[in-house]
């Protein structure tokens, strides 16, 4: 009985070793997985600003945002229930081997080799199982971004009638998801029934060795015994190594796309830039410069302009013109291929981007509001800006009635229970503009979506705004840049026209047949 208990308080401390064990094992692998969960949002997040924009140009909205939802979460799971097994299992393995070796080598060596043979049809299951898992991910991630835009743009699809067609392209797109899970889940599900299978055959191995080594008299029956436990204590070990195996295949592939995108190219490091561009009168250059968004095609042919400081200039021709374009590369959000860019004789190649963007106050036609204040959005990237000199702003933009009558004033947050239509939201990012109070100014239809009224309201603003300050307006509304200090009419990425509006006109060239096919109507 003293050995019964010997034996009994020993196991009895052996399980409660292995409790505290397991909850640190637990504890420890929820940690990891969740800091590197953490590690690659953070990662991908610090990419993002660092890519240069053309590479939004070739890949979808919805593809990026799946790499840091699914893509990470994959990664994550995989790490939080695999690693742990796979450390549980392969302990086991190594104490299983020592026992078997202490216990009798040759019968040892039967278990590993008929072992061997399930290790080399795991590795021919992964290798064709891999493929899979990555076309899995990448199934998941244009579901993802056909979701993302369909449920944007809902008002649109029900507009056309287009249910049934996005439905369909959905459930397409859904099938082959189906189809790529299927297969991989299917091939890595083998690897348990065929190391079960082998641990039965290691088990029958064991048995004959056993049998025919103990009627030689080298072992006796209880070593059988021991072998024929042995055999099964180091067999669980492999299906869970097998099963391991499967949730790191789809680690793998999620971390594989995860690492593809944070191995893109970056924008050039600026560190070594001295030149600064500090107060800024607005002289701007443009000498012969090419550009097109493809290396292929070019956009803009040898385009040069000189803008004194302080003139109003504006930018017309129509759609695919370049207009756009040439403000990105004012912006410097794409680099030239050949020319420069000068403001104030400083060209803006040997400036750093932080420094160009800091001179330029930019109005896009696509308004961006984000969930927070009206005052954060309004102050976006600025501090210490009075309510008193938000609240004048607001008013100059037509806004300060609004915002007033909210229940929270400049405290309301925008929300999806807050009602603001689309004239409303740039009038918002146009009194942003207002407050950055930045050098040089550049409006891209910046008066799109607001009525013809608010419109004269807003001119008034930013005739104000832009008194004594460089500014570069793209407009489609001709009537609106009838008082620009210049005016250019783009076409196929040339100059064809340049002067002040009535000059333009008694032209009676381009610019004046646009100008005319407005009021045509009228």
């Amino acid at each position: 009985m003293d050995l019964v208990k010997k034996i009994g308080f020993t196991l009895i401390a052996i399980y409660l070793t292995s409790i505290v064990l397991n909850y640190a094992q637990h504890f420890i692998m929820n940690q990891v997985s969740c800091n590197v969960g953490k590690k690659m949002r953070s990662d991908i997040s610090t990419k993002i600003n660092k890519i240069p924009l053309k590479y939004f140009d070739n890949h979808n909205f919805g593809d990026t945002l799946s790499r840091v939802t699914n893509d990470v979460d994959s990664v994550t799971q995989s790490l939080n229930m695999s690693i742990g097994a796979l450390v549980t299992a392969l302990a086991t393995l190594i104490g299983c081997l020592i026992m078997m070796f202490y216990t009798q080598w040759i019968m040892a060596i039967t278990a590993i080799v008929s072992s061997l043979v399930g290790f080399v049809l795991m590795a021919v299951v992964m290798k064709f199982s891999q493929k899979h898992f990555v076309a899995r991910q990448i199934s998941l991630a244009k579901v993802s971004g056909h979701i993302e835009e369909y449920y944007a743009g809902q008002n649109i699809v029900r507009a056309y009638n287009n249910e049934d067609k996005g439905l369909a392209e959905f459930k397409a797109q859904n099938e082959q998801l189906r189809k790529h899970t299927f297969k991989a889940e299917f091939l890595s599900s083998l690897m348990m029934p065929i190391m079960s299978l082998i641990g039965n055959i290691g088990f029958v191995a064991v048995c004959i060795v056993g049998a025919t080594l103990a009627f030689k008299g080298t072992i006796s029956f209880s070593v059988v015994v021991a072998f024929m436990i042995y055999i099964r204590l180091f067999t669980a070990p492999l299906n869970q190594i097998a099963q391991g195996f499967s949730g790191l295949q789809s680690a793998a592939a999620a971390n594989e796309r995860v690492e593809e995108f944070l191995g893109e190219s970056e924008l050039s490091d600026e560190s070594g830039k001295t030149a600064k561009l500090s107060n800024v009168k607005g002289n701007v250059e443009f000498k012969n410069v090419h550009f097109g968004y493809n290396a292929d095609k070019t956009i803009i042919n040898d385009f040069s302009l000189k803008v004194k400081a302080g003139q109003k200039v504006a930018i017309v021709g129509p759609t695919g013109a370049g207009k756009t374009t040439i403000v990105n590369l004012l912006m410097r959000f794409y680099e030239l291929n050949s020319g420069n860019i000068l403001v104030d004789g400083v060209p803006l190649s040997d400036t750093t981007r932080e420094n160009v963007h800091n001179i330029f106050g930019m109005v896009l036609q696509d308004t961006w509001l984000f969930e927070g204040t009206i005052r954060e959005n309004l102050t976006y990237g600025k501090k210490d800006i009075s309510d008193e000199k938000i609240m004048a702003i607001l008013k100059d933009c037509g806004l300060g009635h609004f915002v007033s009558t909210l229940p929270y004033g400049l405290d309301t947050i925008l929300d999806d229970n807050v009602t603001i239509s689309a004239g409303q939201k740039q009038l918002m990012t146009i009194a942003r503009v207002m407050i950055e109070n930045a050098p040089m100014i550049i409006l891209d239809e910046a008066t799109s979506s607001v009525d013809t009224r608010t419109e004269l309201q807003i001119q008034r603003a930013m005739d104000k705004l832009t008194q004594g300050r460089t500014s570069f307006v793209i407009a489609h509304r001709l009537s609106t840049i009838k008082d620009a200090d210049l005016i250019i009419y783009m076409q196929n990425g040339d100059i064809k026209e340049t002067g002040t509006h009535t000059e333009l006109i008694k032209k009676h060239g381009l610019y004046a047949d646009l100008y005319n096919s407005q009021f045509a109507n009228a």
